[in-house]
């Protein structure tokens, strides 16, 4: 999947990835695509069953008809599949994926994990290739604060504890959710997506990403 790097002059393209059931009309998401003209949502389909492969592979389609860099903005079941996609995609770093949120990440590997879930098990380990930040509830029903930060560590994410605000959705009242797009912003400023692609060590010195050492030493360049 490696593109010739893009023109300086090009803004970044906003990817929503929704999870289970999809983004109603008054999540965060949805509210971003009608606010927010570089935002779009990438339609998986198959939302009250997803499977892991069809969803990975509609991402990357979403992600190769793109004509610009791409920041995802994923919650969710969807920070699953945005993880699945950079394990199987095999992109440099940075490009054409240059950054990704990831909101409220369902933690697929619990015993109890409900059965639509669970064909996104185990959680991928490997560092995302791109600058990205992990925000999670202190409450959220589908995962643990500390499986969230676990996750961050795995993926060399920043991590970002937004206090107790469930699962970080429509019904957590963020309604806009202007931190959340705060946190976009910098995503966006760590990887340089609206001027040329950024560099890992100044993604890290933006985000100060919490990386594990073998992300370090692969995706940052660091002893």
């Amino acid at each position: 999947m490696v593109r010739t790097p893009h023109p300086d002059d090009i803004e970044p393209l906003i990817l929503t990835v929704p999870g289970l059931n999809g983004s109603g009309p008054t999540h965060w998401q949805s509210l971003w695509e009608i606010s927010r003209p570089d935002t779009h949502r990438v339609e998986l389909g198959m939302w009250q069953s997803p499977r892991r492969n069809a969803w990975v592979t509609k991402l990357d389609q979403a992600i190769r008809e793109a004509r610009a860099p791409v920041i995802l903005a994923a919650h969710s079941l969807g920070c699953l599949a945005v993880a699945w996609w950079a394990a199987l995609a095999g992109q440099p770093y940075g490009w054409p994926v240059a950054g990704a949120l990831l909101v409220a990440p369902a933690d697929v590997d619990r015993t109890e994990t409900r059965p639509e879930l669970k064909d996104f098990a185990p959680s991928p380990r490997t560092a995302l290739p791109f600058p990205s930040i992990v925000v999670a509830s202190s409450d959220d029903p589908w995962a643990s604060l500390q499986h969230a930060r676990d996750l961050a560590a795995y993926w060399g994410s920043h991590f970002v504890d937004a206090g107790p605000l469930g699962h970080i959705n429509a019904t957590s009242g963020v309604g806009w959710w202007d931190e959340g797009q705060a946190l976009l912003d910098r995503v966006i400023l760590a990887s340089g997506a609206n001027a040329q692609p950024g560099a890992a060590a100044d993604a890290r010195s933006i985000l100060a990403v919490n990386a594990t050492d073998a992300a370090q030493a692969h995706y940052l360049g660091l002893s």
